[in-house]
């Protein structure tokens, strides 16, 4: 090669790297930094027991090769978190349970709205958030249950029968400190209005066979050993006690159509505004409602599947049919506010 063709190639080279140069640096001028590409990962903030998520997401790793990161805390201090955080969090997923923190979360301005037919179709109206915020994943009932030595079904009536002369020195209550016992008084208010509600709890308090419990299954347990005749829990720690002692002689009770049907929440998720894997994120959530992770789900925690087509755990379907009060949870979180007022003012401790 001689030297004058060398030279001129020499030239072309070095011209085209600097037009090269000029034209990212016009663009980084114009656009600023190309963000760097997400990778196939998804971080989760997650108040569930990690017990009972993580066999749920390592099959869902195992099948889309999606690595899941899930950090796990108590809801409010998630949510504190996350607002600590801003833009800078990591996490793409809040994972908690009860429509309660949910709204919380969305009225804090921490979640994005997402827009998925799967997620539509399958999630009935009342267990997402309207605007499309939060949707819940699995369900739980939280309902009477009752002591079969002592009480006959035909004897119970639903929520607002329990503040009657008739349950006098017969009724147990978890604390009121727990969100799902705020949830439960906040519906109340949505179906009756706060001045009925304040008499149904009321009644409630007046007729304690005990003072409240700390959790919903010291309280079975100390209406099985015949303290009381009439409690109110999630199912699901009725399920897990039944699961290790067959001979329970607690049943739940569901209240029916008649009597406003049976309380319901979620565990449920949202989509973060300041997610960094949005994609993965969303195919995470979807993931969630396919029939594996709906049984999974259910089978876990002995909880109700949100979809309606899948089977239920067999000590679940073994109490028969649930009615569900079909009004939207964002209600729960609403009204909390106004149901913890109202719980303190009645003494409800």
């Amino acid at each position: 090669m001689s030297k004058k063709l060398r030279f001129v190639l020499n030239y072309c080279d070095i011209s085209i790297r600097l037009v090269t140069m000029h034209m990212i640096w016009l663009l980084l001028l114009v656009f600023g930094p190309f963000p760097a590409q997400a990778g196939d990962e998804v971080v989760i903030y997650s108040s569930r027991n990690e017990q009972l998520i993580k066999p749920i997401f390592e099959m869902f790793q195992k099948e889309t090769g999606i690595e899941v990161t899930v950090r796990t805390d108590k809801a409010g201090a998630l949510i504190q978190r996350l607002i600590s955080e801003g833009r800078r969090t990591p996490a793409d997923i809040l994972l908690t349970v009860d429509a309660g923190n949910l709204w919380l979360a969305k009225s804090k301005n921490l979640l994005a709205s997402v827009d998925s037919k799967k997620l539509e179709t399958h999630i009935p109206d009342h267990l997402r958030d309207p605007d499309n915020q939060w949707f819940g994943f699995s369900m739980r009932a939280r309902t009477l249950v009752y002591n079969k030595n002592k009480v006959s079904p035909s004897d119970l009536a639903g929520y607002e029968d329990l503040a009657g002369a008739a349950w006098k020195g017969k009724l147990l209550l978890r604390t009121s400190k727990k969100v799902y016992n705020q949830s439960l008084v906040a519906m109340l208010i949505a179906e009756h209005g706060e001045e009925k509600a304040e008499k149904i709890v009321s009644g409630w308090i007046a007729n304690l066979a005990a003072p409240v419990f700390s959790n919903d299954t010291r309280l079975i347990e100390a209406l099985a050993s015949g303290t009381g005749s009439v409690g109110i829990v999630n199912t699901y720690y009725l399920g897990r006690l039944i699961r290790d002692n067959p001979d329970l002689p607690v049943a739940p009770y569901f209240p029916d159509a008649s009597e406003g049907g049976t309380h319901v929440n979620v565990s449920g998720g949202a989509l973060l505004r300041h997610a960094k894997h949005k994609d993965t994120a969303l195919r995470l959530m979807e993931w969630l409602i396919t029939p594996k992770a709906q049984e999974a789900f259910a089978k876990a925690n002995l909880e109700y599947p949100v979809r309606k087509d899948i089977a239920r755990d067999p000590i679940v379907a073994s109490w028969g049919p649930l009615v569900q009060n079909k009004m939207n949870l964002d209600r729960a979180g609403e009204l909390q506010a106004r149901a913890i007022k109202l719980m303190d003012r009645v003494g409800y401790r």
